[in-house]
């Protein structure tokens, strides 16, 4: 979590509570609660007055960028958050962070102070492309979103990966890390963002779980459906080439069940270098 230089593969999938249950007792002889264990992931997310970033986002751009500001549960003034910049061209993702004290991040976010104590060239560069792309847009903070992550590792292999993620919520206003992790629930109850993440192929055990669940790849966005929503729109995520919109992919209320989806590879090739 705190390396500024790595690289994975990754897939979301979104599961019922009965999907998940399933899946969890069969990997409870394969991983194990990796070192961070249960956590929230707290955001701040940068945009234009006009939101030029997240609404080019949404138009599925050959090459998008965006700025956040991320902490592990809720920070001080003095506590170690990370400022990342994140880039997707022709469907790769690039991230690249530093880690901040939260004061010095919003001194440079806020009022362009440029931190002076990097460890290291690299964050020296980083650094430098994230001054870049403030002066490049007239940024300011815009949304506070967190959610409730359970992070699992391989037994054999610690950088395969597994992530569960639960009460994904968003505000609009009050947007400080320090001032807590409350919001407006993205999701129902009884749905859960899992990510799987792993630097070559997925283990063909963990693939065999999935196909035997009927547990198919999405491509979800956490930020793109909290702004369909705050427009009116319904939230949706695709599988393979088919939207899927939320509400019309679930059957009778209670069921628990989702509606069968079309094969897709859902792929995507992380960076943070």
């Amino acid at each position: 979590m705190s390396g500024n230089c790595f690289s994975r593969f990754e897939k979301k999938y979104l599961l019922t509570r009965d999907q998940y249950d399933g899946l969890r007792e069969a990997l409870d002889s394969r991983m194990r609660e990796d070192i961070y264990g249960r956590y929230t992931t707290c955001n701040i997310y940068y945009d234009t007055e006009d939101d030029l970033l997240i609404s080019r986002s949404m138009q599925k751009p050959s090459y998008k960028e965006k700025l956040r500001l991320r902490s592990y549960g809720t920070p001080e003034m003095d506590t170690i958050v990370y400022l990342e910049i994140k880039k997707k061209c022709q469907g790769i993702v690039s991230k690249r962070r530093i880690p901040l004290q939260l004061r010095e991040a919003y001194d440079f976010t806020d009022r362009g102070i440029v931190p002076g104590h990097l460890k290291s060239r690299v964050e020296e560069q980083i650094c430098e492309e994230i001054r870049f792309f403030l002066e490049k847009y007239p940024l300011q903070r815009k949304l506070y979103l967190a959610y409730d992550r359970l992070a699992l590792s391989g037994a054999e292999d610690p950088e395969f990966r597994v992530t569960f993620d639960t009460a994904i919520r968003s505000r609009r206003t009050g947007l400080a890390l320090e001032k807590g992790s409350s919001g407006l629930r993205l999701l129902p109850d009884d749905l859960i963002l899992m990510e799987v993440k792993a630097a070559g192929a997925f283990p063909v055990w963990f693939a065999g779980l999935l196909t035997e669940s009927g547990i198919r790849p999405v491509s979800f966005s956490k930020y793109g459906n909290i702004y369909r929503r705050e427009h009116g729109a319904p939230m949706l995520w695709v599988t393979g080439s088919a939207y899927k919109r939320h509400g019309s992919r679930m059957k009778e209320p209670g069921s628990g069940k989702l509606e069968k989806q079309s094969p897709g590879s859902g792929h995507g090739r992380e960076e943070i270098c």
